[in-house]
């Protein structure tokens, strides 16, 4: 009985041996993701995107303010932009007061008044359109003296198509009364393209056609 007894107090413990489970567990934590690390890297891309937006949208403004700078340069440059009687009104309304007033006095004469009006024109013409105005003055003076004509023009309307710094081209509309003696006036109408420069300060006529 005693040796019973005391075999079976040796015997070891049920209860302390160690649970497979247990060990099962402590082997498979280290391998488990840790919570910590998971989160770290998550805030870190959070914190990086705004920095690659931020730099995205500075290269994009770049790119589109060079291209509005490009477009702004190649709309000024254009030849509509250059055409000052497109933008500068008082360039234009002297230039047109100018060819005006000289047309008039160039186109105007009467039987003893032709010298006056060969005067003129070397004041208000130059280059081409003098030169064909001297040659056929000739004639206009001795077909007045002849019919007793006088002739007085007036322009009616005159616009500039183009003007630079320098030049000028205009499209003049006149109107002319030719009087006879002994007989009634005579009223005719004339188109014409005049190419105007600005020489010291003034405005010459150097080109006159017939349209």
């Amino acid at each position: 009985m005693n040796s019973t007894a005391t075999d079976a107090t040796d015997a070891p413990d049920v209860t302390e041996a160690s649970d497979p489970t247990d060990v099962t567990a402590e082997k498979a934590a280290p391998d488990a993701p840790d919570a910590t690390d998971v989160s770290d890297g998550v805030d870190v891309s959070h914190r990086r995107w705004p920095r690659v937006l931020g730099a995205l949208l500075a290269v994009a403004l770049i790119a589109t303010g060079g291209a509005l700078y490009a477009e702004g340069r190649q709309l000024r440059d254009t030849p509509a932009t250059a055409n000052l009687a497109l933008t500068d009104a008082e360039a234009t309304t002297r230039v047109t007061g100018d060819v005006s007033s000289a047309l008039g006095k160039i186109f105007s004469y009467g039987p003893g008044a032709t010298a006056a009006t060969r005067a003129a024109a070397k004041e208000v013409l130059a280059g081409k359109a003098l030169q064909q105005y001297a040659a056929l003055f000739g004639q206009v003076e001795r077909q007045s003296a002849d019919q007793k004509l006088t002739l007085t023009t007036e322009v009616v309307r005159a616009g500039v198509t183009r003007l630079t710094g320098s030049s000028a081209h205009l499209l003049v509309f006149l109107d002319q009364v030719y009087e006879r003696r002994g007989r009634a006036p005579t009223t005719a109408s004339a188109q014409l393209t005049v190419t105007a420069e600005l020489r010291e300060g003034r405005w010459w006529i150097v080109e006159i056609g017939s349209t």
